[in-house]
């Protein structure tokens, strides 16, 4: 795998966790105390430091067959998981992913909640949905900078990728002081879950000491095999879909639920 797809598969991965840490952080913020809700957001960022400290090191320890393994297959439940997602909403059977109402919800549930400060903190929801929101984010970016990293044995460009989406997102967020919600994140989730579907594949048949025809060049065929798999089941599921045959006359212009952007 070349550097750039490397970067590229990592910064729209941490992209999108960085997207949805963002809009918790932002509702804790608007919705109770700033403070709080960066208080919240630097001792998680802390707690992962510390996670990674631990645990980065121990990763590079595993056989690198049995590292890809395991990986592998981890790689496939996430992958598959987002693909799936992407494949419902795509076809109409689940609404698409809304990062406005998401904040709506987290914001009517943090002014719904007690108030009340601990110690230094002077509100101690904001913190703790800060820290939840960006240590629980920040868990799945730092395990696909680390499995992508090791696997490659290219840990600087999978950490730079992640840097590069979470400084990206991060100000764009300070600047707008609100949800992205024209982040075409279900698209964006598609895409990745194709791409971590794929690498799981691979890996997983790499470790059982299996090789594929041209080493990492397969991953041009299979990247492509995947995603035209999933937007195959997508276009079955949307032609037995009522929702969508009856918005067949719906008048130019009117919104139609299950588009992947």
């Amino acid at each position: 795998m070349s550097s750039w797809v490397l970067f590229l598969t990592v910064f729209l991965a941490c992209t999108v966790e960085a997207v949805e840490a963002l809009t918790i952080i932002l509702a804790a913020g608007t919705s109770r105390h700033w403070g709080s809700a960066l208080q919240g957001t630097g001792a998680a960022l802390v707690a992962l430091a510390a996670t990674v400290a631990v645990l980065g090191p121990a990763v590079s320890l595993i056989p690198i067959n049995a590292l890809r393994l395991v990986v592998g297959a981890l790689l496939l439940v996430f992958g598959l998981q987002w693909l799936r997602k992407a494949v419902m909403r795509g076809s109409g059977y689940k609404a698409l992913h809304d990062e406005t109402a998401a904040f709506a919800e987290e914001v009517e549930a943090a002014r719904a909640a007690a108030t009340g400060g601990r110690g230094a903190v002077r509100d101690w929801y904001a913190f703790t949905l800060s820290f939840k929101g960006t240590f629980l984010e920040g868990l799945e970016v730092a395990f696909i900078v680390v499995t992508f990293g090791n696997n490659q044995k290219n840990v600087p460009v999978a950490a730079l990728g992640a840097l590069a989406a979470v400084v990206l997102v991060a100000a764009v967020g300070i600047a707008v002081r609100a949800p992205l919600a024209k982040v075409p994140e279900n698209t964006m989730k598609f895409v990745v879950g194709t791409m971590l579907t794929a690498f799981g594949v691979f890996w997983a048949t790499e470790g059982t000491g299996a090789h594929w025809p041209g080493s990492d060049t397969s991953l041009l065929a299979l990247v492509p095999a995947v995603a035209l798999i999933a937007l195959g089941y997508t276009a079955v599921l949307r032609r037995s879909n009522p929702a969508v045959k009856n918005s067949v006359g719906t008048p130019a212009g009117a919104p139609v639920e299950g588009s992947l952007t």
